[in-house]
């Protein structure tokens, strides 16, 4: 990867915009979501199944709790729509961005589908290539993710295009790199090795597929199957029989994402033959069909975190064994968490060989 390209030199450099630094290093909490794709609320908008969601996890969850917000690109999908009819469809979810922007608790970065909102000279918020949250313990730059693909950056006015006079009128959703699999791991493998040459963490969108610590749903099963294994001989009675009822969910899990994907991409890895080095993570989207993920970071930690419909999202979270809070009528599911201390530590003793850290 070519670390010294124009994006990636900007945020590591004397460069970076400073009114787009986030410091949570005193205190304060930040959920990062992304990929909105809101359109005029026709069969075509993305955000239609969660938009209620969305506005009720914001409005009477994060906001009343504190939280500052990170949109991280592809909020509103203007490849097909125009700013105007969007702004008409989800007033009120305009309503609660301003909330959050009143008390400057809003930070708002460009994806490719919304990266024309530079040219709205009425728009209300500030707009950034990438976020860089300061946590006291690593680094955290959050972006959109699309600006290593040539495709996106070389050739977005002619998908803008396609999408807008040719797969809109036939009312077809959302199709982004999110659908192609070879897609989705180049760029999730360009923004992993950006970080792991920064020695710093990397908070992406565009794909919308979540990843924590850098592992896909796949790998993370893998390295969960193989623990419990490790534990199972050591386990007797109802607990063994647990471990056995969970391990035979993850692998049925692990069938259906087999089914879905391809081979030869499920055999490919952001980190070869090394270890995972976590520096990579997701926030996933706010379009998925059952539920919306999304990142919580603060000071000391960092998690990824689901939310659902009672009885929409219940079997992915039934089969993963997650703690579920209820939240005015909501659910929301911790999918999995960890210390910054400990992510900073794999980071620096995993992330570069020891002749390059000496070096540096």
């Amino acid at each position: 990867m070519n670390t010294a390209s124009p994006f990636f030199a900007d945020i590591t450099s004397s460069r970076f915009n400073s009114d787009a630094v986030l410091d949570l290093s005193t205190g304060g909490k930040v959920l990062i979501i992304s990929d909105f794709h809101m359109g005029d609320g026709g069969r075509a908008d993305d955000l239609s199944r969660n938009g209620p969601l969305v506005c009720d996890l914001l409005e009477k969850y994060y906001y009343p709790g504190g939280w500052y917000l990170i949109l991280n690109g592809d909020i509103e999908e203007l490849q097909r729509y125009s700013l105007e009819k969007i702004r008409a469809r989800w007033r009120s979810l305009y309503e609660i961005f301003d909330l959050f922007a009143s008390g400057g608790r809003l930070y708002k970065t460009l994806g490719n589908h919304d990266e024309t909102l530079v040219f709205e000279k009425d728009y209300p918020y500030a707009l950034y290539n990438a976020v860089r949250v300061e946590t006291g313990v690593v680094p955290v730059f959050v972006y959109h993710g699309h600006q290593s693909s040539k495709v996106y950056s070389g050739y977005n006015h002619v998908i803008r295009l396609l999408l807008r006079y040719i797969v809109k009128p036939f009312g077809i959703k959302n199709i982004s790199s999110a659908r192609d699999p070879h897609r989705r791991f180049h760029v999730e493998r360009e923004a992993y090795t950006f970080s792991l040459a920064h020695n710093c963490v990397s908070v992406i969108g565009h794909t919308h597929r979540p990843l924590f610590e850098s592992l896909g749903r796949f790998d993370y099963i893998k390295f969960e199957i193989e623990r419990l294994c490790r534990a199972y001989p050591g386990l007797s009675g109802e607990q063994r029989r647990r471990v056995a009822d969970e391990i035979k969910t993850l692998r049925f899990e692990m069938a259906k994402l087999k089914r879905s994907e391809r081979r030869d991409v499920l055999r490919q890895s952001l980190y070869g033959d090394d270890m995972a080095v976590p520096c990579l993570f997701n926030s996933g989207s706010a379009i998925g069909r059952k539920g919306i993920s999304a990142i919580e970071l603060d000071g000391e930690s960092i998690a990824l975190v689901y939310w659902f419909t009672e009885g929409e999202g219940k079997n992915f979270v039934s089969r993963g064994g997650y703690r579920v809070d209820k939240v005015s009528g909501r659910m929301r599911a911790v999918l999995n968490s960890d210390t910054l201390e400990f992510i900073k530590a794999k980071i620096e003793l995993l992330g570069r060989w020891p002749a390059q850290v000496s070096a540096s």
